[in-house]
């Protein structure tokens, strides 16, 4: 007969999947015939005496760090006894040993005491959850309210990165819903996954999970300009008569998941009933966090830069697959000051470089717990099927400044389409899939350019993947249309009957040919396979119309052609030097030149709106103005830079009741109505000037004052991209930094002028 004895525990810490095993120190002890316990063991067990008055535990559940503590997983023979208590007999033989074996207890912190922001964090004692344990998602929420609560990216930084080196070292499987959840995507971009939860919705599962009126939620969301924090006051008000399991991160990822997956006349409120389920499981933060997801903006100030930042340096810091207890929690402890900075930056480069060739955190975070940081460039690579962030030009002013630019580089001038940027990728089974700008799949979007492209593509391409734009084409006129032409089509689930708008492909560069990336190589070798792998066919598939010159006045006039042609200007790129594809940048090896760069500005300005002011006279009751602003990635802040007229657009739904703690303005420019930064405008100016009032480049140019725009002109809003892919600060800078170098030209030109005249 096999020694048992009896466990007590606390119904209380049993329920959902935060249950904790509370081992009560009172032992039920039923010994064979002739056995007995060591006196250790005795004294551990109560004395091993026959005892069934239990009494109340202590508060705080206690979990241990040693296996042998753990022996609750193993647990058989199980019945429930009284109201108050459930036990269970277990093997004597898991409990002989010496409680000297026995690590130090733990005391698990309160969810709403984590603080992932605190200095000499420890990634298992200051977690507020055990090792294998799924992470709770308060405490995902509560990392969520440090970074909203402070502006500075470094400090955010290792804030996400302390919450990512808990979760390594105790709860591996949960970090990439983690880090997902940060991202507040569902999946990779090309997957497509979207929740198409719309406010209305939102407020009307607010209300019915709080028992509120939806009129009171409306009320309160305009007031406060943000349902995630109506959804928090409105649950933190709320008492239940049963309290449901608490909510994981992983659970609330997979919820939002099934949500995104739902589809039919039926599935809204399907959807809804599951987002009462989450709303009534909410505590404390947790609701803000789930709303603003649902919504689609986590309004933190949150960029995908800080997030592979922090991602790199728990890995680095908090090696994974140690085992448990994990022997290193501060790789970096030993080092400098110095030293430990340049070694995280190394490692975050090597990670932010693996991300650009291959965007896709399913593939790379299971590399990276198994392989660590230093490995990822040999396990991950370039591959057909997962699209890449495009390589982009910089701007220029004038011819001058292009030759200037590459002085004796040799350089080709391709004609610049108004089109929609396509990346084709064709694999190795004969799919071909197309993909945005935003690594969005357009695939069902051109089924035309799908159909045509096995008849362009030579026997000898296997797999390989093309940079291109996408063209309005007039067949009759034998034309290129303009781009408003182009954004007529329909978006999605486009059959080939139905087109009325035919398209051409420009094809101007390829990325990755049979198996081999060719982003290394320099362009003139890759513009060479390009054109050996596919034959062209009017109006369906060509080749960018390019000239290799260098020669001011041939540049002029193939300017002035390509303008005759429909197209927006030149794309000028280097040949031979300097001349590899340079992902997800926007790099000087590529220069646009557009005709209207002459009259002015040397580019247009891609803006985030961040404020409104109320109109007059005509316009009460309406926007008359808005102010605009930068996006600073160094401190990711979106700083002002003008004011712009109305423009006739809404943006009643994402008033704010302050502005954003990552919003840097002047009190003299504040707006009646603070926006949530979710729209891009793409705007045009007379010049750009030093500026005592708005932010934008502060520092950059002047250290105390900012740059603004000059009879700024909104063009268009820019709905391909983010709010994070605006004109950067940096970006204001130089273009201001070019006009002073053109004007400074001007002068000195005049006055040689003046002097050869006396």
């Amino acid at each position: 007969m096999e020694h048992l004895l009896c466990l007590a525990l606390h119904p209380t810490h049993a329920v959902g999947e935060q249950a904790h095993c509370w081992p009560v120190p009172m032992w039920d002890y039923i010994p064979s015939e002739g056995s007995s316990l060591s006196q250790a063991s005795m004294a551990l067990f109560g004395g091993g005496r026959r005892q069934h008055q239990f009494t109340p535990p202590p508060p705080p559940p206690v979990r241990y760090s040693s296996c042998k503590a753990n022996c609750w997983e193993t647990l058989r023979n199980t019945s429930a006894v009284g109201p108050v208590y459930w036990t269970w007999w277990l093997p004597i033989s898991l409990w002989l040993c010496d409680p000297s074996s026995f690590s130090k207890p733990v005391v698990p912190l309160d969810p709403m005491e984590y603080n992932p922001s605190k200095s000499s964090y420890h990634p298992v004692q200051d977690a507020c959850w055990g090792h294998g344990q799924r992470v709770p998602y308060l405490a995902v929420a509560r990392t969520f309210e440090r970074i909203e609560e402070v502006s500075a990216r470094l400090k955010n930084i290792e804030t996400l990165s302390n919450l990512f080196r808990s979760v390594v070292a105790l709860s591996p499987s949960d970090i990439l819903p983690c880090i997902y959840l940060c991202l507040n995507r569902l999946g990779p971009a090309y997957k497509g996954l979207e929740l198409g939860i719309g406010e209305t919705i939102l407020m009307k599962a607010v209300a019915q999970a709080t028992g509120r009126q939806l009129d009171q939620i409306k009320a309160e969301a305009q007031e406060k300009g943000d349902l995630g924090l109506v959804a928090e006051s409105s649950r933190s008000n709320q008492r239940t008569m049963f309290t449901p399991p608490k909510l994981s991160a992983a659970g609330v990822f997979s919820k939002l998941q099934e949500i995104a997956r739902m589809t039919g006349s039926a599935s809204m409120n399907k959807k809804i009933d599951i987002i009462k389920g989450l709303f009534v499981a909410c505590r404390h933060s947790e609701a803000r966090y789930i709303t603003r997801s649902l919504g689609g903006k986590l309004r933190i100030g949150l960029a995908e830069q800080s997030v592979l930042s922090a991602i790199a340096h728990a890995v680095s810091l908090t090696p994974p697959g140690q085992g448990f207890p994990p022997e290193v929690l501060d790789a970096g402890q030993s080092k400098s000051a110095e030293a430990r900075k340049a070694w995280l930056e190394e490692q975050t480069q090597i990670l932010k470089q693996t991300f650009c060739e291959l965007p896709s955190y399913d593939i790379i975070v299971p590399i990276l717990l198994e392989h660590g940081v230093e490995s990822l460039p040999q396990h991950c690579k370039i591959t057909p099927g997962i699209p890449l962030k495009p390589m982009l030009a910089q701007p220029t002013k004038g011819i001058g400044e292009v030759l200037k630019r590459f002085e004796e580089a040799a350089f080709t001038c391709e004609y610049k389409y108004d089109g929609e940027r396509a990346q084709i990728h064709i694999l190795e089974n004969g799919d071909v899939h197309i993909y945005s700008r935003n690594q969005e799949d357009n695939t069902s979007k051109y089924p035309d350019i799908i159909s045509r492209i096995p008849k362009v593509k030579k026997d000898s391409v296997q797999s390989c993947i093309l940079d291109a734009e996408a063209v309005a084409w007039d067949p009759e006129k034998r034309q290129i249309q303009p781009f408003q032409i182009l954004t007529t089509r329909k978006r999605k689930d486009v059959e080939a009957a139905e087109i009325k708008v035919q398209v051409c492909l420009y094809a101007f560069d390829i990325l990755y040919l049979n198996g081999e990336s060719l982003v290394k190589e320099p362009f003139s070798r890759r513009r060479q396979l390009l054109h050996e792998s596919f034959v062209e066919t009017e109006g369906e598939f060509l080749f960018a119309t390019s000239m290799d010159t260098c020669s001011l006045d041939e540049i002029s006039e193939f300017l002035d052609q390509s303008i005759k042609d429909s197209c927006e200007g030149l794309m000028v790129k280097t040949l031979e030097v300097d001349a590899t594809y340079e992902i997800a940048k926007r790099s000087h090896k590529w220069l646009k030149l557009k005709k209207d760069y002459l009259e002015g500005v040397g580019d247009t300005l891609d803006l985030v709106v961040i404020g409104a002011y109320l109109g007059k006279g005509k316009r009460v009751g309406m926007y008359g103005g808005f102010l605009l602003a930068c996006y600073d990635e160094e401190s990711e802040e979106y700083q002002s830079i003008c004011k712009v007229g109305s423009v006739g657009s809404s943006h009643r739904d994402h008033v704010l009741e302050k502005p954003r703690p990552y919003y840097r303005w002047d009190s003299s420019t504040e707006p009646n109505h603070w926006l949530a930064a979710v729209q891009v405008w793409e705007v045009k100016c007379a010049d750009l000037s030093i500026s005592p009032v708005h932010k934008a480049a502060i520092g950059l140019v002047d250290e105390e004052k900012g740059i603004s725009l000059r009879f700024p002109r909104f063009l268009r809003v820019r709905d391909d991209k983010k709010p994070e892919e605006a004109t950067t600060s940096s970006q204001v800078a130089e273009l201001y930094r070019r006009q002073q170098q053109i004007q400074n030209q001007q002068l000195v030109e005049k006055a040689e002028e003046e002097e050869d005249f006396y």
